[in-house]
């Protein structure tokens, strides 16, 4: 009977919180949990990679993580585009229009691969100069790691901006499984010739490179055969993404556009903020390189929450039903921050193993725990409402608001703040870290507020 009872007070809070007439807690669970496992593969792969570079050196992870503030600047313009065309098939499929559903995938895999091959020949042609303007005061042995990686992972911007714009019709329509299968043909192929490539022919970050490129192509040949010749619900040709339908890029581009310049933004802010650590020295970075790689850890369900949002708000909206898509938002804000309470007691115990996966100096390991601990706490209040809630309001439509607040957030808090407490209070690495969970309160605040209102729900996105 106790068992009966915790089910039935267990269906009842379900329910209650994650159920309405626009989708029910069973299909958001069936959303989830093939994200959470895409996360956590991923956040576990890239956690790998970063202990296999190590390996080669604290020059190697250096310059893999300073490589990588840049990369993660550059692909994520084109997953802001893909975010777009996720929340523009949502709507489409919440109002039961499976043409535009059709239309509106084809039109993000276009735009999204033509916009990779645009940064990527930019980047390639311009490498040498970029590289020594934003990271000329780093060691000569973590710059030359840096060329080598910055060109081969300028070189796989494609592949993984077509896997990214098939996941992301894919999410729309709520097909997790499908996506996930993608990421992990691409994420276990790649952690797989790492192995090959650093730990048995000791390639380093040249073995490195070769591999992003081979898994990440691989992964856009996958997803291509997937949409073409096995998925029966997008219905997409090749044909249909080589045809630019000028009325759907348009409807893509007004989420996307924004919250492009709000990646752009954002990352230029981390990759300033980046350049205060390079002042700080190698150990500073690779330092900051373990803490980033560890935070993230942490992250797993929260930010595998924060993409399921913006499938379950994009077809509460296509619907037109506020109501739910308030309610979820709020369940899902709750849900994210008690994930935090839950990663930590689970991680926090398991720190000096985890650390020791990267071999790092002793004298650095202190500032690590001092870092992942500040921020573990200061996750689980700011987290949630600083990161699910914009993708809540972005999922209705409202791109513009979310992205100018984020911007004005991280430049007139992360990066001012990080470099008065960072380097004027030189409280270095700890500071930095600060500054940004301070960042989060600032910017959750004013997403809040605009939550409370409904400016959010006004637009219309698509007919």
């Amino acid at each position: 009977m106790s068992q009966l009872s915790v089910r039935i007070r267990t269906h009842g809070f379900l329910n209650r919180h994650f159920s309405g007439e626009s989708i029910d807690y069973r299909q958001i669970i069936a959303l989830f949990i093939p994200l959470l496992i895409d996360q956590a593969f991923i956040v576990g792969l890239n956690l790998v990679n970063t202990a296999m570079i190590s390996s080669s050196g604290m020059a190697a992870v250096s310059a893999v993580n300073m490589i990588d503030s840049l990369n993660i600047f550059l692909i994520n313009v084109f997953v802001a585009v893909s975010t777009g065309g996720t929340v523009v098939v949502a709507q489409y499929k919440g109002s039961g229009n499976d043409l535009m559903v059709s239309k509106a995938a084809s039109g993000t895999i276009s735009s999204v691969s033509l916009l990779a091959l645009a940064i990527s020949l930019f980047m390639i042609l311009l490498y040498n100069p970029i590289l020594s303007v934003l990271f000329g005061s780093a060691s000569a042995d973590v710059l030359a790691n840096g060329k080598v990686y910055l060109l081969g992972s300028c070189m796989s911007f494609v592949g993984i901006a077509i896997v990214e714009a098939v996941c992301g019709a894919l999410r729309g329509i709520g097909k997790t499984r499908a996506s996930l299968a993608l990421s992990l043909i691409m994420n276990l192929s790649y952690v797989l010739l790492n192995v090959v490539f650093i730990n048995v022919l000791d390639m380093g970050v040249l073995g490195m490179t070769i591999a992003v490129n081979v898994s990440r192509y691989a992964g856009a040949v996958c997803a291509l055969i997937y949409l073409v010749r096995v998925d029966d619900d997008l219905r997409v040709q090749l044909r249909d993404m080589l045809y630019f339908n000028l009325a759907m890029l348009k409807k893509i581009l007004f989420i996307g556009l924004p919250f492009a310049a709000e990646q752009m933004f954002f990352n230029g802010g981390k990759i300033l903020t980046q350049i205060f650590i390079v002042s700080l020295g190698t150990n500073a970075l690779a330092t900051n390189a373990i803490c980033s790689s560890l935070a993230n850890v942490f992250q797993i369900p929260a930010n595998a929450l924060a993409l399921t949002i913006v499938t379950v708000v994009g077809q509460c909206m296509g619907r037109r039903n506020v109501e739910d898509a308030r309610k979820f938002t709020k369940s899902f804000i709750w849900l994210s921050s008690f994930s935090f309470i839950v990663m930590g007691l689970i991680l926090m115990p398991l720190f000096k193993p985890m650390v020791g996966l990267f071999h790092p100096p002793a004298e650095i390991v202190d500032d690590i725990f001092i870092v992942i601990l500040i921020n573990t706490l200061a996750q689980i209040p700011l987290w949630s409402i600083a990161f699910i809630t914009p993708s809540a309001l972005r999922a209705a439509g409202d791109s513009k608001f979310t992205s100018l607040t984020s911007m004005l957030s991280m430049w007139l808090c992360r990066v001012v703040l990080g470099y008065i407490l960072g380097i004027v209070f030189n409280l270095g690495i700890v500071g930095v870290w600060l500054a940004m969970d301070i960042e989060w309160g600032v910017r959750g605040i004013v997403f809040l507020w605009r939550f409370r209102g409904n400016k959010w729900v006004q637009h219309r996105l698509i007919d």
